[in-house]
């Protein structure tokens, strides 16, 4: 940790994006809903109001800059701790230099990096000294924080979404440092617009990737005319490779793709459903995965609607496994288009968890004496299926008025079908049954 925040010189070979860290709020590209004019954390800052916070968003969008700045825009001593090293002890020792400059008048922002990977007990460990002001908390996290953070963190300290930047911001970003002599000003770099504009497009709201990505390029760069160097859609191409989504494999952009998806499907909203799959896949998602989840919206949305949703899926989980990448996407984008297509119902869904509801609420009732098996003499004797009525021996195959459930449950009813698709034939013939059941009653 240095006691200079922004040193004059930079050292050799730092990345460009270090380099270009901004000084000051007002170079600060992005999070205008946070530090916009009238916004809360701006006026916060100007009325030199500190406070403990979250800071959570996706890589590259500022988090760390942001925490600096407000160390310097508010004069407080900027200190670090990184969760992925850090301890119990370290926690206590930041909290005991905080104290010494606190005697001396100065006030301290304790910066933590990637705070999600605190276990419970380091992160009860900030809470007295929290408390008690001894430093300005500021954590860092990719993860929600509902789901990582502790209850009594979460309550001691405000939770600040970062966004990813938009192409407009990210482009800022990308001609400051084109511009900039503290970055590749120095080199006469030609940028032709339409590259910068796909750079910014490729890094996807990731403002440090931007700048990498830049930076490779002006090292791959071809002469150009005028005698410099200059950056070709042919290079950045080459730089970019196969893919550059963004996809945090079991974060929160993960869930929230795969949500984006399945909501679609609810929606029956095909094109949209198919754009989510098609995103997932370019960021590196297992297509497996997909296939998987795939089948779980065919039960889950559609059901008895229309069954073939199910087995289509299926089948499409089964060509991806068979035939691999490509080949294997375009039956699990079929399987996709069909199920969004196909008519909605959650009735057996519903009637699911319905059903395990009831059983884990209630107790253990005994299956009744004429549903038991009578495989033995001695079964027979206590009367076991005495008087089981066969439903095939019955007119229209139907044992009208039977009870099949325990007596406690008798005329429960989970099963709903709605009235789309097959469900509403369904919905008809059990109509129907129930009619036989009160005739024989």
């Amino acid at each position: 940790m240095s006691e200079d925040l922004f040193a004059a010189a930079a050292p050799p070979g730092q990345p460009l994006a270090a380099r270009l860290r901004p000084v000051s709020l007002d170079d600060y590209v992005g999070q205008s809903h946070l530090l916009g004019e009238g916004k809360p954390l701006r006026q916060a800052l100007a009325r030199d109001q500190l406070y403990s916070m979250i800071l959570w968003g996706p890589p590259g969008v500022g988090k760390t800059t942001l925490a600096r700045l407000i160390a310097a825009h508010t004069k407080a001593h900027f200190a670090t701790l990184s969760a992925v090293s850090a301890g119990v002890k370290d926690i206590r020792a930041a909290a005991e230099q905080a104290q010494m400059r606190a005697s001396n008048g100065t006030r301290t922002l304790l910066f933590v990096d990637e705070v999600h990977r605190f276990n419970k007990a380091q992160q009860d460990a900030f809470l007295p000294w929290v408390e008690e002001g001894v430093f300005i908390f500021v954590g860092a996290t990719t993860e929600n924080p509902s789901f990582e953070l502790n209850n009594a963190l979460l309550s001691r300290a405000r939770v600040h979404v970062l966004k990813p930047l938009e192409p407009a911001e990210l482009r800022r970003v990308i001609d400051r440092a084109l511009a900039s002599e503290a970055g590749l000003g120095a080199q006469s770099l030609e940028v032709p617009d339409e590259v910068r504009d796909l750079l910014a497009r490729a890094a996807d709201g990731d403002a440090r990737r931007a700048l990498n990505l830049l930076e490779i390029a002006a090292d791959l760069a071809e002469p150009s005319e005028q005698g410099g160097a200059r950056i070709s859609e042919a290079v950045l191409d080459e730089v970019l490779g196969e893919s550059t989504r963004r996809l945090d494999r079991g974060g929160d952009l993960f869930y929230d793709q795969i949500s984006a998806l399945h909501k679609s499907v609810r929606g029956s909203a095909p094109d949209a459903a198919l754009y989510w799959f098609c995103r997932m896949l370019e960021g590196g998602m297992d297509p497996l995965y997909i296939a998987r989840r795939v089948v779980r919206m065919a039960s889950e949305e559609i059901g008895n609607a229309d069954p073939r949703a199910l087995t289509l899926a299926l089948e499409g989980w089964q060509v991806q496994e068979r035939l691999g990448s490509p080949e294997g996407e375009l039956a699990v984008a079929q399987a996709i288009l069909y199920i969004a297509c196909a008519p909605k119902s959650n009735a057996a869904y519903k009637a699911y968890n319905a059903a395990r509801a009831q059983v884990a609420a209630t107790p253990g009732y005994e299956v009744p004496i004429h549903l038991r098996n009578a495989p033995t003499q001695l079964m027979k004797s206590l009367g076991h299926g005495r008087e089981y009525r066969y439903a095939h021996d019955e007119p229209d195959a139907y044992a009208a008025g039977e009870v099949y459930f325990p007596p406690e449950l008798e005329g429960t009813r989970y099963y709903e079908p709605v009235d789309r698709g097959l469900e509403a034939k369904i919905r008809q013939k059990l109509a129907w049954l129930a009619e036989l059941d009160r005739d024989r009653g």
